[in-house]
């Protein structure tokens, strides 16, 4: 590999212990290890949210920058530690005053690389726009001379998830520099097909995720189904099941473009 390219590795949602362990033990099994790896973690604890434990510990496993979604609240020592977290980004399209930081720029060799995440609000819960909110901040770290960016972009829909990369896309890359190198969806756990390179940009409409594979994505299947079929209020458990599929995307990036992107859909066996 070239001393200027960048290789990274994106997880989609890691989810619960099974989700936790698989992606643990895949980090530590590569040979050629990347120089930056992204995870998003907002149902890395028991499903819901991150605790500053299992923090500490995919920290200490090598993932260098932890993105999120509208579940990073709900382990309530978050709000304890989020400010201190500089490797840790929130959904930047929170209304101002929120705790923690929606971007965050990394040196990779000799490279500013910033990490963006934000939230769709097309079938999600109220919040401003990413539209004004993330171009705002784009304009701003390319100011601060941040040479690649990648989005995670944590929505429901496809069709908001294509068109928001495609815009960014069409408003920063040229067929000469892209300063978006990657735009990864997240939210649905469900991994789509559709890995490409656009314009210069890494694109994948959604990561997947990384945890049981005997699952609803992620959660046990007995209290999806009571819940889904009844439509009562029962709180979902997650699923246990050893069987665990790790999802995500490999991205290599040089000093004007991302040249590759293959996508990561394995299992693994966390008895084994």
């Amino acid at each position: 590999m070239e001393n200027d390219t960048i290789k990274i590795l994106f997880f989609g949602d890691i989810t619960g212990r099974q989700g936790r362990t698989a992606v643990m033990s895949y980090i530590a099994s590569q040979e050629e290890k990347p120089d930056f790896i992204i995870a998003n973690i907002e149902n890395a604890s028991h499903g819901f949210g991150l605790t500053k434990k299992n923090y500490e510990e995919l920290m200490e496993a090598g993932i260098n920058c932890f993105t999120s979604g509208n579940h990073i609240w709900d382990k309530k020592d978050v709000y304890e530690y989020i400010d201190d977290a500089t490797n840790l980004v929130r959904p930047i399209n929170y209304p101002s005053g929120t705790k923690g930081i929606g971007s965050q720029i990394f040196e990779i060799k000799g490279q500013k690389l910033a990490v963006i995440n934000a939230l769709g609000r097309v079938f999600m819960p109220p919040i401003d726009s990413p539209w004004q909110v993330v171009t705002d901040e784009i304009n701003k770290l390319k100011s601060e001379g941040v040479e690649h960016i990648i989005i995670d972009f944590h929505a429901e829909a496809t069709a908001e998830k294509i068109c928001f990369s495609k815009y960014l896309a069409h408003t920063y890359n040229t067929e000469e520099y892209s300063l978006i190198k990657g735009f990864f969806g997240t939210h649905t756990h469900v991994q789509t097909a559709d890995e490409q390179i656009y314009k210069g940009m890494a694109y994948i409409t959604d990561a997947g995720f990384c945890g049981a594979v005997d699952s609803v994505i992620g959660m046990e299947f007995e209290t999806s189904l009571r819940r889904l079929s009844t439509s009562l209020p029962e709180r979902y458990e997650i699923s246990e099941s050893p069987i665990a599929q790790i999802n995500g995307v490999e991205v290599l990036i040089d000093r004007t473009k991302s040249t590759q992107i293959k996508r990561i859909n394995v299992t693994v066996n966390n008895k084994g």
